[in-house]
């Protein structure tokens, strides 16, 4: 693998909506590229194929864990028995720890639990970046360096500070919210779907602005006191 080249992520999950969201999140990062979004495991299964055979196979895949037509769990364990070498990110809202321990028992490499904020999501893919470069660097014959430096890079995940007073579960549900909707929203809409105040609502739409996941423009033509939309992306 060409350490220049990005990577081609490809994104595994029932709901349309979700499965956008993340290929946007993905489109976001750089060193990574949207190879395709689909909702199914036998979709899952295709894509690989069909990427293999067009000698531009599939590096990662975001796969969530239950799907309409199979679990996670067998599409990762079909995938290696297809001789697939995708590295797999778990992405679900499944909690379970025997899923979790079968799901690293069948090569998935990190875990990442929805919820969650797109500068977790960017670390999760970083990471995975930085293991597969540490293992690809050295040749044929890997070193006990090369091994220790690529499993440090999956585990060393720092923890994500927000700002003090911003809950990772009320930003989760503003940035889906956000994704959602057709047009901007301003503090005092989103306060209303989502039952919080407008001051609240309003400091975690100026987080997701200040740190560049949404746009904040002006709205014109509303009366009173100046008031500012937010839109995703």
């Amino acid at each position: 693998m060409a350490v220049e080249r990005n990577l081609r992520v490809l994104i595994v999950d029932d709901d349309p909506l979700t499965a956008e969201a993340h290929a946007d999140f993905v489109r976001r990062v750089p060193g990574f590229e949207v190879d395709a979004v689909v909702l199914t495991g036998s979709d899952a299964l295709a894509r690989l194929d069909a990427a293999t055979a067009s000698g531009f196979p599939v590096d990662l895949v975001l796969l969530d864990m239950n799907l309409t037509d199979s679990h996670g769990l067998d599409v990762a364990y079909r995938m290696h028995q297809k001789g697939h070498g995708a590295d797999i990110i778990a992405i679900t809202a499944v909690r379970d720890l025997q899923v979790v321990k079968s799901a690293i028992s069948t090569g998935v490499t990190q875990y990442l639990i929805k919820p969650f904020t797109f500068a977790v999501f960017r670390e999760k893919l970083e990471n995975q970046r930085a293991f597969r470069l540490n293992l690809t660097n050295t040749g044929s014959l890997a070193t006990q360096a090369s091994v220790d430096n690529a499993l440090s890079a999956l585990r060393s995940v720092s923890p994500t500070r927000l700002p003090k007073g911003l809950l990772e579960e009320t930003l989760a549900a503003i940035s889906a919210e956000l994704r959602r909707a057709e047009a901007p929203l301003s503090a005092t809409e989103v306060g209303e779907r989502l039952a919080l105040s407008r001051v609240t609502a309003r400091r975690y739409l100026e987080y997701l602005a200040e740190s560049k996941q949404a746009q904040k423009q002006p709205r014109h033509g509303t009366p009173g006191r100046p008031e500012y939309e937010y839109r995703w992306g």
